[in-house]
């Protein structure tokens, strides 16, 4: 939908008036500012002469001999005689000196439009290159090589939002590719099943049993993907809400809900969970939460052990960039033992579909989604979040929040 025009365009074209462009208003600047120095100017003048001349007059007409009555008319009439002839002069320099600022008023507003469009060049360079790009061309740049100016600075400034743009169009052409083949692979391979079992002419009724049962765990796959873009899309969105509520006691709850798995792979858990009161959406910190723990359980060594800890950062000890929040705010802190992780491989698996690499024989366990998710619910959340891989092995995360509204 076309947004209305407004007011002031509708009033040039009514009256056919210029666009009020930059240009146009630097030149009116300009030519009132001429005007105004050019009239203050003709003011001091008039008013220097005028004193100049007063000063004449009265020198001129006054005379010793003040005693002669003839003398006193002729000085009389020659003090009359130049009133007029200072009057007449005084006109004559404002007539004469008003043409002139008249005529230097109009070179000054031509010169003003060709000065100011020389300065606007660049601007308008910048701006048809700008008109330029597209999705389809993102990775084009201005590359302005101008003086180090504000309009330099405008040009890298549109080059780094252009950088940044390509990034994310890559980053979700990869994602929609990704998520596509996530997606395909659960439907065809429940399709495969049906398929291998209708086609057996000997199907009995276990054997079709069996494959409904593939199917249904395929299709449960698909539902877990599913449900994983969309709190990845939710907490990308945003938070439409926030209530305040106790980090710890969300965390308890995931940790008693894991319990058993913890215990069943045999690992050890360690928990300091310090009250944390912090202001969000507790649903989504409850996934965060959740994403964390099942990502230290999974990417484990038999025997391994897992501490997660809440309070606030001087409590929990925070390292990396979150050490630089401040000693008041709530911290969630999960570290788990594991495989030796890469430096440059740690803030890869923060992007959608990323695994490690693991041994061959390995499968990779979980959609790859989990610290996406983790990072993109810090970010609603607006806070710090800081992947440290330990020399000897495993991933320490920590998350520093926001503390709790005052007064909620």
């Amino acid at each position: 939908m076309a947004s209305p025009p407004r007011r002031a365009d509708m009033v040039s074209s009514v009256f056919f008036l210029p666009r009020p462009t930059v240009r146009l208003r630097l030149t009116l600047l300009y030519g009132l500012c001429f005007v105004a120095s050019g009239t203050a100017l003709l003011g001091i003048t008039y008013a220097l002469v005028n004193t100049r001349l007063s000063r004449l007059q009265v020198s001129t007409g006054s005379s010793p001999d003040s005693a002669s009555t003839e003398h006193a008319h002729a000085t009389t009439s020659a003090a009359d005689s130049l009133h007029a002839q200072r009057t007449a002069d005084l006109h004559q320099l404002v007539v004469q000196s008003g043409i002139a600022l008249a005529i230097m008023a109009v070179v000054s507003v031509g010169l003003g439009w060709l000065l100011a469009g020389r300065t606007l060049r660049p601007l308008r360079e910048i701006t048809s290159a700008t008109r330029t790009i597209s999705e389809h061309n993102l990775h084009d740049r201005l590359a302005h090589t101008g003086p180090d100016d504000e309009l330099k600075d405008l040009a890298g400034t549109i080059d780094a939002l252009l950088a940044r743009l390509e990034s994310a169009f890559d980053s979700q052409k990869r994602f929609v590719a990704n998520a596509s083949h996530e997606l395909r692979t659960p439907i065809m391979l429940g399709k495969t099943l049906l398929q291998v079992a209708l086609a057996d002419p000997d199907l009995t009724l276990p054997a079709l049993r069996a494959a409904c049962h593939e199917v249904l765990v395929t299709a449960d796959d698909q539902e877990h993907l599913i449900q994983a873009l969309l709190t990845l899309a939710r907490s990308q969105a945003g938070l439409d809400h926030r209530e305040p509520f106790d980090l710890a006691k969300v965390t308890q709850g995931v940790v008693d809900a894991h319990h058993e798995e913890i215990g069943r792979r045999g690992l050890r858990l360690d928990t300091a969970l310090e009250r944390a009161p912090m202001d969000g959406d507790p649903q989504l910190m409850e996934v965060l939460v959740t994403n964390l723990l099942e990502n230290a359980i999974r990417h484990n060594v038999v025997g391994g052990s897992i501490r997660i800890a809440t309070g606030d950062a001087a409590a929990v000890g925070s390292a990396g960039p979150a050490a630089d929040i401040h000693a008041a705010r709530p911290v969630l802190a999960v570290s788990n033992t594991g495989d030796f992780i890469p430096t440059a491989e740690v803030q890869r698996i923060l992007q959608p579909f990323q695994h490690l690499a693991r041994p061959r024989g390995h499968n990779h366990e979980g959609l790859g989604l989990g610290l996406s998710i983790v990072a993109a619910i810090a970010d609603a959340h607006t806070a710090a979040l800081s992947l440290q891989a330990p020399p000897t092995g495993g991933l320490a995360v920590h998350v520093g929040l926001r503390k709790e509204a005052r007064g909620s």
